[in-house]
């Protein structure tokens, strides 16, 4: 559907549900509800995914350091999440193995190790084959000979799932809308407005469309580029993350918040492969803040975060500070003492914020990650804190609620429960794991013929061809939806023989992000949709010219 045609739907229809927010919990929202018969609405000020669903260490994952708050309750639902959303988007939620290296004087004895990692196993009913193994420091250095040997007694071996936030989100919104949900990006929530009894009815909304804009973000401006209007909806849900008190507080004093958000910053730096060569995950306890962070090698990058610290400044502007990035490094080059990474290495990076709720006296890292679920007098539903890996039972959790209030109110007859725990994602509808390695030969194979022998350095001696390269970052996107973007490729060689192949391939995933995934700047690409932006910074600059100049496309949507 385009662009126009959601827009005239929000001006006209009447929802039985409209979402605010376009990240990970207001897409889960919207297609839950879509799902269970009811009409819904989804409006995002920004782009889909552009705050805090892009910005997460990229897994999901069940919360191992939970165990340590004591909340089995969080580790158990999180981590039987984690096999829920992996079999819904196969291609895109993908099993990784995780090295947690134990030190004498740690944090994590062994034995206290062997036994979270079995607990965790049980909580989660993880499935035999991705059950932890205890290893010796031998074979720890075996798995990893980059990690710092003085004081090495052994490392726990377990399971996360490694994933990119924004393109999950994004196939989200896809299916919702696929499913009859009108959702729409770049349109802000400015005011409400009720009915006859008081309560919550409509929202105001500024048409905030930025066509193609080659600027970062989406400029807040006092005038809309395109003016206002209202949404009508029987029940309104706030899923807007970092900014859900903002729009409480439309309708509240601050004063008459019981609960509030507190909100925590979270860094993540990236490197290229061969700085940093490290052959797995690991998942590594620091003694600067005694905090643990991540270090995820990804075909030609190696990434590590995340810091944890308050956070009080603009939700528009999150940036990286030079603190966030002196203490990852340090982190870093103190447990894996022969890599010395320096400030010049670092390619790209990225900072988001964690809405997590206010617990008096507890620092960052001691705040729950558990979600809750707030009501005004007037009727706003509000959902904040949660996990990426959550997301789905957070969903669950509102959509209930949205369903009784319908109820309640005599507009639905029949309470439906949700059904998204099995509804493969549109993209990600592959059958088994033999379905998905049958598609990604054929995607190879005619890769092959347009990018035959090229190599593509991505760590010492690992080497991918293009095609490889170009197959795995099809797959692991857009699944199903490649050969929509090797359509474009094909019209592109025939057409256009002033590009190389692969500014050709570029400009194949531009317009089909453009023509399929409401794209509507060159961040929209380069970041959310394809994730150039984190893990191939050098291809941005090399096209970052012909990409701009494409979007005139964007101005006949």
């Amino acid at each position: 559907m385009k662009r126009a045609d959601i827009l005239e739907n929000l001006k006209t229809k009447k929802y039985d549900l409209l979402v605010i927010g376009g990240g990970i919990t207001g897409a889960g929202i919207a297609l839950d509800a879509v799902l269970r018969g009811l009409s819904v609405a989804l409006v995002e000020k920004g782009d889909f995914a552009s705050g805090t669903s892009s910005k997460s260490t990229k897994l999901i994952h069940g919360g191992l350091r939970y165990l340590k708050q004591m909340d089995f309750a969080l580790v158990q639902e999180v981590g039987t999440e984690r096999a829920v959303v992996h079999n819904i988007a196969p291609n895109l939620v993908k099993p990784e193995k995780m090295l947690l290296p134990l030190y004498q004087g740690g944090t994590y004895s062994k034995f206290l190790t062997s036994f979270g990692l079995a607990l965790y196993d049980f909580l989660a009913a993880v499935k035999k084959t991705e059950r932890r193994v205890m290893v010796s420091s031998k074979e720890a250095l075996k798995l990893e000979p980059l990690l710092k040997a003085e004081k090495l007694k052994g490392a726990g071996l377990y399971y996360e799932y490694r994933t990119d936030d924004a393109r999950l989100t994004i196939e989200i919104i896809k299916t919702a809308i696929d499913k009859g949900a009108d959702c729409l990006n770049y349109c802000e929530v400015i005011d409400f407005d009720y009915d006859n009894e008081g309560k919550l009815a409509f929202v105001k909304c500024s048409d905030r469309d930025v066509v193609g804009d080659e600027n970062a973000e989406i400029e807040i401006t006092e005038e809309p580029p395109q003016g206002t209007f209202f949404v009508e909806a029987d029940v309104i849900v706030n899923a807007a993350g970092p900014w859900v008190d903002i729009l409480r507080l439309k309708q509240q004093s601050e004063e008459s918040l019981k609960k509030r958000l507190h909100l925590t910053k979270g860094v993540h730096l990236v490197v290229k492969r061969d700085k940093f060569p490290i052959t797995q995950s690991v998942y590594f306890d620091e003694t600067i803040k005694g905090r643990m962070i991540f270090a995820i090698p990804r075909a030609g990058i190696t990434y590590f975060g995340t810091t944890d610290t308050n956070y009080s400044g603009s939700l528009d502007d999150i940036k990286v500070e030079d603190d966030d990035v002196d203490y990852l490094l340090a982190a870093v080059n103190k447990m894996f003492p022969d890599v010395q990474l320096k400030r010049e290495d670092i390619k790209s990076s990225w900072a988001g914020l964690r809405p997590l709720i206010h617990q008096e006296g507890k620092s960052p890292s001691e705040l729950s990650r558990k979600d809750e679920i707030f009501v005004s007098e007037e009727g706003l539903i509000s959902i904040a804190g949660g996990k990426l890996t959550g997301y789905r039972k957070m969903a669950e959790r509102v959509v209930d609620k949205v369903m009784q209030k319908l109820k309640a109110k005599k507009l639905l007859k029949i309470f439906t429960k949700s059904s998204t725990k099995n509804l493969k994602l549109n993209a990600c509808a592959f059958k088994d794991e033999a379905h998905i390695q049958e598609f990604k030969a054929s995607l190879e194979k005619f890769l092959a013929v347009y990018f035959p022998s090229t190599k593509s350095n991505v760590a010492g001696d690992l080497e991918l061809s293009s095609s490889q390269a170009y197959t795995d970052h099809l797959l692991d996107n857009y699944g199903l939806n490649a050969y929509k973007i090797l359509d474009y490729l094909k019209n592109l060689i025939i057409e256009r023989k002033d590009l190389s192949r692969d500014a050709a391939f570029v400009l194949a995933e531009l317009f089909y992000t453009i023509d399929y995934e409401y794209v509507r700047t060159a961040q929209d690409f380069w970041e959310r949709r394809s994730g150039y932006l984190y893990f191939d910074i050098d291809k941005v600059r090399e096209y970052e010219d012909l990409v701009a100049a494409s979007f005139f496309k964007l101005s006949s949507l």
